[in-house]
C-alpha cells in the first residue's frame, strides 16, 4: 500500500472518511508516540525471536522435544536438580519439570506457535469480514439483510464454547496450529464485517464514487478502485486490535486442553502444565505468563498507536509516550488566558477536563465567551444609555454604542 489513509470530514456531513496524505504523515505521527514505538520494538524482537528460535537453540545446543531425566530429581516428583529450576550454561532458563525439557528452547518455539497462530487467524477474520461487509454495503437490499441477519449471528456466538466444540471433533491428525487458527478465524469475523459494512455505506455516498457508478464501472471495480483503498484505516486499526485478542484465546484455548497439543509448545500450553508446579518450579509457570503479558500489552499498545495516527483528530488512550501531557500543558495555558480575560468583564471562563480538552476546544471556548462577554456588554451600554438619554439630548442607545465601542 503506497499510501496511508487518515480520517477527515466528507463535504457537507459529519462522517469521517478516509483521505490520502501519504505513508510520511503516518509514520511522523507514529514516531510521536514514544510508547508506540517502544512497543514496536518489542513486537518486532518478539517477532525476530519467533522467526529465529532454530538458531537460538542451536546456538543453546538443546531442542524443544528432548527429555532430560537425569535433571530432574524423581524422588521429590520431577523437580528440576539445581538452582533456579535447573538454570545452567546448557540451559538458560533451566528445564521442564518431570520431563527435563530446556525451557529456554520451549519459550522460544512456544513464540513461533502463539504469534503464527494469531497472525494467520487475523488474516482469516479480515478477509471474510471485507468481503462480507463490502458485498452487503454495495448488494441489493435483500442481500444486505441476508448478510447483516448473518453477521449479527456469527457476533452473538460465543467464541469460547464454539471454539471448544469444534476443537474436540476434529480428528487430531489435522495440524493443531493450523486448525486452531481456522475456528478462530472462522467465529471472530463478525465485528470487522459490521465496521467494513458502515464504512462502506458511508464512502458509497461520495461524489467520486458515484461518478465511477455513473460512468459504467461495474461493482468490483468500483470496490477495488473506490472503495478499498478508502477501507485500509479502518482495517489496519482493528487488524493490530485483533492481534492481541487472537494470542489471548489461543492461550486459553490451549490451556483448557484443546489448542495446541504437546509435544509442539505453546505458551498456553505450557501454562497448562505448569499450574501444579508453581511453588517447586516458579519459573516455569512465570516465564511464559511473562511472555504472554509483555506480547499482549505490546501489540496493545501499538495498535492503540497506530489507530491515533491513522485518526489525529482520535485522542490516544494512554497517558504515557503519547503527547498528552504536552497537550494538556497547553490546554491548561489557553484556559488561564481565556479565564483572565473573562474575569475582567465579570465572568469566568468555562472550564472542562484538562485530559479530555484539546487545543481546537480551548479555542473556540475562548471565542465563545468573547462573544458572550461583548453580548453583555452591549445589553449593559443600552441600559445605561437609556437612562441618561432624556437629560443629555442624546439618541437612545448612544451611550450603549460608546460603552459597547470602549469595551
Amino acid at each position: 500500500m503506497s499510501e496511508v489513509l487518515v480520517a477527515s470530514r466528507a463535504p457537507g456531513t459529519d462522517v469521517s472518511v478516509p483521505g490520502a496524505p501519504g505513508a510520511r504523515q503516518f509514520w511522523g505521527r507514529l514516531r510521536a508516540q514514544r510508547a508506540a514505538l517502544a512497543a514496536g520494538g518489542v513486537v518486532a524482537l518478539l517477532v525476530l525471536v519467533a522467526l529465529a528460535a532454530p538458531l537460538f537453540t542451536a546456538v543453546e545446543g538443546q531442542d524443544p522435544t528432548t527429555y532430560h531425566p537425569g535433571l530432574v530429581d524423581s524422588a521429590r516428583g520431577g523437580v528440576p536438580v539445581g538452582p533456579f529450576g535447573g538454570v545452567s550454561g546448557e540451559h538458560w532458563l533451566g528445564v521442564e519439570p518431570q520431563t527435563g525439557r530446556d525451557l529456554f528452547a520451549r519459550l522460544v518455539y512456544g513464540a513461533r506457535v502463539s504469534l503464527g497462530v494469531a497472525l494467520a487467524a487475523t488474516v482469516v477474520q479480515i478477509v471474510i469480514g471485507v468481503v462480507v461487509g463490502v458485498a452487503a454495503a454495495l448488494g441489493t437490499r435483500w442481500v444486505d439483510q441476508l448478510l447483516s441477519r448473518f453477521t449479527d449471528i456469527i457476533v452473538a456466538m460465543p467464541l469460547m464454547i464454539m471454539s471448544l466444540a469444534l476443537l474436540a471433533v476434529v480428528p487430531s491428525s489435522f495440524p493443531r496450529p493450523v486448525l486452531v487458527a481456522l475456528v478462530i478465524g472462522l467465529i471472530a469475523w463478525g465485528n470487522i464485517a459490521k465496521i467494513v459494512r458502515a464504512q462502506t455505506l458511508t464512502l458509497k455516498g461520495l461524489d467520486h464514487v458515484a461518478a465511477a457508478r455513473l460512468s459504467g464501472w461495474g461493482g468490483w471495480r468500483i470496490a477495488r478502485r473506490e472503495l478499498l483503498p478508502g477501507l485500509a484505516a479502518p482495517v489496519i486499526t482493528y487488524a493490530a486490535i485483533l492481534i492481541p485478542q487472537n494470542i489471548t484465546v489461543e492461550a486459553a484455548l490451549s490451556f483448557l486442553g484443546v489448542g495446541v497439543k504437546p509435544p509442539t509448545p505453546s505458551w498456553g500450553q505450557m501454562l497448562t502444565a505448569a499450574d501444579v508446579w508453581y511453588q517447586a518450579a516458579p519459573q516455569y509457570l512465570l516465564l511464559p505468563a511473562g511472555a504472554l503479558f509483555v506480547t499482549v500489552l505490546a501489540l496493545t499498545v501499538l495498535g492503540d498507536g497506530v489507530r491515533t495516527a491513522l485518526d489525529p483528530r482520535a485522542a490516544s488512550r494512554l497517558k504515557v509516550g503519547t503527547g498528552r501531557r504536552r497537550e494538556t500543558r497547553a490546554d491548561k495555558a489557553a484556559r488561564g488566558s481565556v479565564g483572565g480575560g473573562a474575569e475582567g468583564s465579570g465572568e469566568r471562563a468555562p472550564r472542562g477536563d484538562a485530559e479530555g480538552t484539546s487545543e481546537r476546544d480551548a479555542a473556540e471556548a475562548a471565542e465563545r465567551t468573547a462573544k458572550r462577554t461583548a453580548e453583555d456588554a452591549s445589553v449593559t451600554g443600552a441600559a445605561e444609555g437609556s437612562g441618561r438619554s432624556g437629560g443629555a439630548g442624546r439618541p437612545e442607545g448612544s451611550g450603549a454604542a460608546e460603552r459597547g465601542g470602549a469595551v
